[in-house]
């Protein structure tokens, strides 16, 4: 018979089995100094596909990243089986700080972000300028999340054999926004590719379009079949198509530095994560005249300072007319 109270000794006591293991826990995380880098291609879901020193390996995110997740065009460190061989799997350890993001909402109502590509340069907005009409809403809320994001814009328009830019070349004149403008025949014969590869080079460039404006057609013309070697492997593991858009999918253009993110077609594009703050920062002529603003000035109220501050000469009143023009666009839905 066990005796307790003052007579109790150490013997009496029985300690409860530990049903996880005998190790203590503890909050001390691997640091993984070993890791390999790499660079996420594309995400199927909750496998990422990855490019390590030339090799495409399959992985996964590890435990201890919690809710942080990876998406295309991260940097990320990687242990495990990093052979690239079938059936093999690595592990995500760790994910470098991001030079940019490109995030949307579901729409204006979403409070949750969702980032859709990481260190990307550059956004390249295609929109055909005819079957199917610009939507000039879209385009703003487009140019409003690469503004945001750190991502410089290019617009790129197809179909000028089926109507001029001169109109949407006027809306974005003030912007002065890069722009590129093919046709048809061009695009189905290679050389809007050439054109638009100019605006490329150095760069890791993010394609942005809804459905029917060429977006598709024209990286399928930038990153031909003998050019996505590196990336053969990745349909063969998702089991897709030779390329589908249905996820984003960065693709090697020419050199190590230069590459393609192709992104699925969009319906919408939220923007209820949108700080104004952020996106005046593109227009740099007019920074200096938010100084007088209210606290958490929206740019567009009564109480603005740059309305007296355009109107004193300091900077062109058509430039500020463009920030609120973009900064409206939270407010309106693409169709308006």
């Amino acid at each position: 018979m066990r005796r307790y109270g003052k007579h109790t000794d150490e013997d009496d006591i029985r300690s409860r089995p530990n049903r996880k293991g005998n190790r203590p826990r503890t909050h001390i995380r691997p640091k993984h100094e070993g890791a390999a880098e790499g660079m996420v291609l594309t995400v199927d879901r909750g496998r990422l596909t990855c490019l390590v020193d030339g090799r495409i390996v399959m992985a996964m995110k590890a435990r201890e990243l919690g809710r942080k997740a990876a998406v295309v065009g991260d940097h990320v460190a990687l242990v495990g089986d990093l052979s690239g061989e079938k059936d093999t799997l690595a592990r995500i350890v760790r994910i470098a700080e991001r030079t940019s993001v490109l995030r949307r909402t579901a729409d204006d109502d979403d409070p949750f972000e969702r980032v859709v590509v990481a260190n990307a340069d550059q956004l390249a907005i295609v929109t055909a300028l005819a079957d199917p009409e610009p939507r000039p809403r879209l385009i703003d809320r487009c140019l409003v999340a690469a503004f945001d994001g750190g991502l410089t814009p290019l617009l790129v328009m197809t179909k000028s054999d089926l109507a001029s830019p001169d109109k949407l070349l006027e809306l974005y004149g003030h912007l002065d926004i890069p722009y590129v403008v093919t046709n048809r025949e061009e695009l189905a014969g290679g050389e809007a590719a050439d054109v638009v590869r100019e605006q490329l080079t150095g760069r890791i460039t993010a394609f942005v379009g809804h459905s029917g404006v060429g977006k598709t057609t024209l990286v399928n013309a930038l990153v031909p079949e003998e050019r996505r070697r590196v990336t053969g492997h990745v349909n063969a593991v998702t089991g897709r198509g030779r390329h589908t858009t249905t996820s984003a999918l960065a693709l090697p253009l020419n050199g190590t530095d230069d590459w393609v993110i192709d992104t699925p077609g969009l319906r919408s594009f939220g923007l209820a994560h949108i700080d104004p703050a952020r996106v005046i920062l593109a227009f740099p002529d007019l920074v200096p005249g938010t100084e007088g603003c209210p606290r958490a000035c929206s740019h567009d109220e009564p109480d603005c300072a740059l309305d007296a501050w355009v109107a004193e000469g300091h900077a062109d009143p058509a430039r500020l007319y463009s920030l609120r023009r973009l900064l409206s666009t939270r407010e309106r839905t693409e169709g308006d």
